[in-house]
Order: structure tokens, then sequence, then C-alpha cells
């Protein structure tokens, strides 16, 4: 496609869906905050969401409109738009709505979509599936964070190959430092849990119904002596908690939303995600960053991060008996295995490496 530059050189400008601290809004926050240095460039990238989040404690982003595809929404962003040689969508109602608001623009701004989730299961069937197919193809490039969405999309999308790039979720190491046994102790005291001599598995993330967090609590108590951290809010923290007290009374601390990812990775043996459907998930290469192997899901780009026996262990979804020996391994498993885990997220996933090639990818617009 090609673009005409508008007068005078801005920054690219990207699109969340809403001012939430969750994993897309957050990796998108990161990638802006990090593109300036990896092209070069004195003009920063510019982040805004098309709506404000259910949630407190929201991101600091300007905010379009009142509903995510409201039409003053659409024409705030159409505005904001408007000087951009490129605008980047970051998943959920990001693409519809930037497709609606570039409609007749005549190739002046080019448009990327940042695809999140798995394309075989966010998309849909029949009508949705059509409609989110045709929308893909008005946009200038998808990028997609593992080679299986990459190969999902020209699959079910019918995308040309050509058209996507492939580059992965990225996180900044500094939020996830390495830590000493003195700060582990702090960190699990500052949590109400018992001290080093007691496993500690850690479940990140919201608590909704895809994460599937019951099933975490329910190989936990088949693990003897073992308690959980649940470091997260969401629909489910209710029957969650109800569940945690039947099944492993004393040995589960919900400790709601917290400030970031360090004091729950500091006070952790090891992670685990029981989600049935997945991106490419930042709570795992967190996890990686600090030096903590993981079991997990193996959905979605899950065994990009977690190398079976090498870096933590993968279990198919849903199955306890699967996360009882996976953890079971994980606490067993020697120092080295979350020094190789880590090893490989700084390599693959930090966001200076990230970003570096999406700047490679944005030169093309810009």
């Amino acid at each position: 496609m090609t673009v005409v530059r508008p007068n005078g050189r801005v920054g690219s400008l990207h699109v969340i869906t809403a001012s939430q601290r969750r994993g897309a809004e957050l990796a998108a926050k990161d990638l802006v905050a990090a593109l300036p240095g990896a092209t070069g460039s004195p003009e920063p990238a510019t982040l805004v969401a098309l709506t404000a989040g259910p949630q407190g404690n929201p991101l600091d982003v300007a905010i379009l409109g009142r509903r995510a595809l409201g039409p003053g929404t659409l024409a705030a962003l159409r505005r904001r738009a408007r000087e951009a040689p490129v605008v980047v969508a970051h998943g959920s109602r990001t693409l519809p709505a930037s497709v609606g608001a570039l409609f007749g623009t005549r190739g002046r701004t080019a448009l990327v979509y940042r695809n999140i989730g798995d394309p075989r299961v966010w998309s849909g069937q029949g009508l949705r599936r059509w409609r989110v197919a045709r929308q893909l193809r008005r946009t200038s490039h998808v990028v997609a964070m593992w080679p299986g969405a990459a190969k999902a999309l020209t699959e079910v999308h019918g995308l040309d190959p050509e058209r996507i790039t492939v580059i992965p979720n990225g996180v900044p190491a500094s939020r996830c430092p390495v830590t000493d046994a003195a700060a582990r102790a702090a960190a699990r005291q500052a949590l109400g849990l018992p001290g080093l001599a007691t496993p500690v598995v850690a479940a990140i993330g919201a608590l909704s119904p895809e994460k599937q967090v019951d099933t975490a609590l329910q190989a936990l108590a088949k693990l003897e002596d073992v308690h959980l951290l649940v470091a997260g809010d969401g629909p489910e923290r209710s029957a969650l908690e109800a569940l945690a007290q039947e099944v492993a009374p004393g040995r589960v601390h919900f400790a709601g939303v917290l400030p970031g990812p360090a004091q729950a990775l500091a006070a952790a043996d090891v992670v685990v995600l029981t989600s049935r459907t997945e991106g490419l998930p930042g709570t795992l290469i967190e996890a990686g960053l600090a030096g903590r192997p993981a079991v997990a899901s193996d959905v979605g780009g899950v065994s990009e991060i977690v190398r079976h026996g090498k870096t933590g262990y993968l279990v198919e979804p849903a199955d306890a008996a699967g996360f009882v020996d996976g953890l079971h391994q994980a606490l067993d498993a020697p120092p080295s295995m979350g020094e190789a885990a880590r090893q490989h997220c700084l390599a693959r996933f930090e966001i200076e490496v990230v970003a570096g090639q999406w700047a490679a990818l944005l030169e093309r617009f810009t």
C-alpha cells in the first residue's frame, strides 16, 4: 500500500481499547515508551484509548470517547490520525474502530493491526468471522505475535502472508528483577505468605472465566504444604475464594491487583497459568525475566515462551492432574531452570529487542 506522508514528521499513533491495566494495554504502553529510542528519532509515538476502563488505577492516556465504537469516538480518532503517518491498532475493538475512523482517507495514513489473541478463537464463526476478515483486508499490514497466529490469519482469514509480520510481545526486564533471599522474604511477609521454607506458586492475571484459575485451585488441593498466591481481580473472585476455602483452606492468598508484577514474582517459586485460551501472555514473559519457571496451558503462543522441560512445563488446559505433575516437577527443578527461562526471555522478549523489530516495520510507513 502506498502511503502519502503528512506535512511535517510525526510519530506513530497507537490505539488501545480502554485505559485499564490489562495485558494488551500494558504491552502497548511499554512499546510506545520504547519506540523513540528504537527508531533513533526524536518524534515520540503517541498512545490513546478508545474509552475509559471499568477498573480503578487507569493508565495515564488520552481517552477518545465514552463508547469504544461510538460516532464521537471514531471522529476523535480520525482527527488524531490525520497527522500521523501510521496508526497501530492493538487488538480487540481497535480493529473495527480504526478501520471505521480511517475509511475514505485514501491512503494518507497507514493502518497496522496488532493481533493479540489466537485468531482461531477470537474471530468466532459465521458472520463475525466474515466481518473480521473484511476488516483485516482493509489494513495496510498485520502483526502476529507468534508463527502459529500468522498461519491462522492466513488459513482462517485468507490474508496474504506477505502482509503479515511476526513480532512477539515485549516486556521491560527492569520491571521483573531477579531477587535475592532477603528480597523474597520481604515480599512474602508483605503479602502475608509463609517463609521461604514453604513452596509458593503464583497465579497472576485477571480472574475471568477463560483464565480457569479454578484448575489451579484443584491442583493445589493435591499438593501438600504448597501455598498459592492469586494476584489479580475480576468477576470470578468470589467463586474462587469459596472454592479455595473448600479445597485448600488457609493455603490460598488473594492479593488483589498489585501495582506491578515484581512483588508477586519475588514471592513465588513457580508461576502457573491455567488459561483455556491465550495469545503470547506477558505474565509468562515477566516470570521468565524474573528467573521463575512456569507451568502453563499449552494454548496459543505459550510454547514460544515456556520450553517444556527446559524453562517450565506445558499442560493440556483444564487438566488438573497434569498441573499437579507439572508443579511437582517445577518446584523440584534446579535453579538452572529459572536461569534458562530468564536467558530465553531476555533474548526474545525484552522490550528493546521487540521495539527494534517494530521500528523496522514502521519505517516502511513513515
